[in-house]
Parts: structure tokens; C-alpha cells; sequence
């Protein structure tokens, strides 16, 4: 199978044209590990694996009779690894380990990503590119007294309660509950924290992370990271592997038009909070509309909000 080709759009003459790559029908992640998963060893991750084999199967098969008969389906897997919160052991130590593990349980792996690239790359700064795309959902009836993100770097998905410390002396305080934008019968309120004085946090990372696997992110119209495959051994430091490192030979592409997430459960309150940054990414009209025409070309219903591109399977960790 060939790489597929690099189309560029371009409707504005003053715009730069949009570069657009081949999609698969679903990227499916294996895991998102750290550090101390590492430490324990290859048979520790076979361990992993042999928990997670059955769902893949079973998400491959579901995909299967989504399509049915007349497509063989587009599957890429990818697996993530934190290079940013964590100080891991060299990457010849690590990603063989990776593999052998693997290769002992019959999964594939088509791709390895760095976490710390969904911060940045040398090319490009991801997390702020994405920062960029974020627009706060207005909140019915509030006061606006809230910090904007940009000073803040917390995100919502509504108005928390208004605070009483500053309530006079011995008067009654009123107390009202936070509010959401866009409640299903009864409100959950969630405020995420997207960075500190030193670091991105997890969800927002996560929230860049699920738009490279959607094919949603360019800079001035270039795609910005594409998966590539080493000449030659495996690099003694992290940030001498590419940003999406290319395991098999002829895989399916990275970006796709869903995505499915194998996940521990200790990562349920992380996504929860990275869909709430998700919502509230504005996805350049050019970038939708390439994707809308490609799943029409595949006879593939492609929903208009991202968030129901993105599904997960939560397991206990191990």
C-alpha cells in the first residue's frame, strides 16, 4: 500500500492552502502508560495486553458490521507514552520492550507518540496552537465576573457558584448552585485546570492528543505532525524520537475519522475533563469540510460534533 497522498486546498487566495492526508475509520489506542508501568518489566505489559486483546477484537468487529460487507475496514493502532510527566528510561529500553510485548499477545502496534510532543514539537507548539482554537461556551445569566482563560488556564463547562467570602457581616448569604451551558436534566459542573506556572496538565494534553488522532490540527495550513518511520537504530533520548514514530511497514494513516481509546480506569476523571476542553474547540470550516467530503466519499455517517467521533473502553488497572 502507497502513503496517501497530500492534498492542499485553498478557496481564499490570501489564505493559506489546507493540506489534507488520508483518514482511517477508526484509530484505535492500545494505552497511555507511565513510568512506573515501565519499571515492571516486559512480563507487566504482556499482563496489560493479554486484559486489553479482547477488546480490541471486539471494537474491530463492531466496526465491522458498521460497515458491513463492502468495505474492508481502516484500522490504525497507536500507543501513548508519557515522556512529559514522567522521567522514563531510555527509548531503546522502553519501545523494543513495548514491541516484545506485544508481539507476545498478537497485537500490533502501527504507531508510538510521545506525550511530550502533544506540547510541542520543534516545528510547532500543538498546545498552544490548540489554545488558540478554544472559545468559552457564554454562560446563561452570568455575571462575567470570572478571570478570562488566558490569565486563569481553567476552563469550564458552565458558571461555578458565585463566591460568599464577600458577604457583609451577619447578613444572610444566598447561595446558588454552579451552573452548566448545556445540562441533561440535572447539571454536572466541571472546572479543568488546562495549565500551572510549569506545565500543561494531562486532560489538556489529552485534549491535543485526541485532535491529532482526528486529523483536526494545522499550522498556517500544514499538517503538523506526520508519522515517520527511523533509518537507523533507536535514539538514546525521548526528544530524538519523531512526535508519532512509525512501528509496521504499510499501516493504515494515524488520523481518523473516529477514534477509540483503551484506557485504566484511573483515567476516567482525565477525559471526562479533556472532553470538556473538546467542546469548546472551534474547528477551522475548511479542516470540517475536507473531512465531511472525505466520509461522504466513504458512505461513512460522520457526526458534526467531534465529541461523538470519540468513544472509549475503560478497564481496571492492573
Amino acid at each position: 500500500m502507497t502513503a496517501a497522498p497530500v492534498i492542499a486546498y485553498q478557496e481564499d487566495a490570501s489564505a493559506p492552502p489546507m493540506e489534507s492526508d488520508g483518514l482511517s475509520h477508526v484509530s484505535l489506542e492500545l494505552g497511555h502508560l507511565y513510568m512506573e508501568d515501565f519499571a515492571h518489566g516486559v512480563d507487566h505489559l504482556v499482563d496489560y495486553f493479554e486484559i486489553i486483546a479482547p477488546y480490541v477484537t471486539a471494537n474491530i468487529q463492531s466496526l465491522k458490521r458498521r460497515l458491513g460487507d463492502t468495505k474492508a475496514p481502516r484500522i490504525s493502532t497507536c500507543f501513548l507514552i508519557d515522556d512529559y510527566f514522567s522521567q522514563l528510561e531510555s527509548p531503546q529500553e522502553v519501545i523494543p520492550m513495548i514491541q516484545k510485548a506485544a508481539d507476545r499477545t498478537g497485537l500490533v502496534i502501527d504507531y508510538i507518540a510521545r506525550e511530550s510532543a502533544c506540547a510541542e514539537t520543534r516545528e510547532t507548539k500543538l498546545a498552544e496552537l490548540l489554545k488558540s482554537r478554544l472559545v468559552k461556551e457564554p454562560t446563561p445569566n452570568s455575571t462575567g465576573g470570572r478571570p478570562p482563560l488566558s490569565r486563569t488556564g481553567w476552563l469550564s463547562n458552565g458558571e461555578p457558584s458565585p463566591s460568599l467570602d464577600a458577604a457583609p457581616a451577619m447578613a444572610e448569604a444566598t447561595w446558588r448552585p454552579p451552573q452548566q451551558s448545556a445540562p441533561n436534566r440535572h447539571a454536572i459542573f466541571v472546572d479543568v485546570e488546562l495549565w500551572d506556572d510549569r506545565h500543561w496538565s494531562c486532560a489538556y494534553l489529552a485534549a491535543v492528543w485526541q485532535c491529532l488522532r482526528l486529523g483536526l490540527l494545522r499550522d498556517n495550513g500544514k499538517r503538523v505532525v506526520i508519522p515517520e518511520r527511523l533509518n537507523g537504530p533507536i535514539p538514546a533520548q525521548w526528544g530524538d524520537v519523531p512526535p508519532v514514530l512509525q512501528l509496521t511497514e504499510r499501516p493504515q494513516p494515524f488520523s481518523a475519522y473516529r477514534t477509540v481509546s483503551l484506557l485504566g480506569s484511573r483515567f476516567m476523571e482525565i477525559e471526562v475533563a479533556t472532553r470538556v476542553v473538546l467542546g469548546q474547540v472551534r474547528v477551522p470550516d475548511e479542516i470540517t469540510r475536507q473531512i465531511r467530503e472525505r466520509a461522504e466519499r466513504d458512505h461513512l455517517p460522520l457526526p458534526a460534533d467531534i465529541l461523538d467521533r470519540i468513544n472509549y473502553t475503560f478497564i481496571g488497572d492492573i
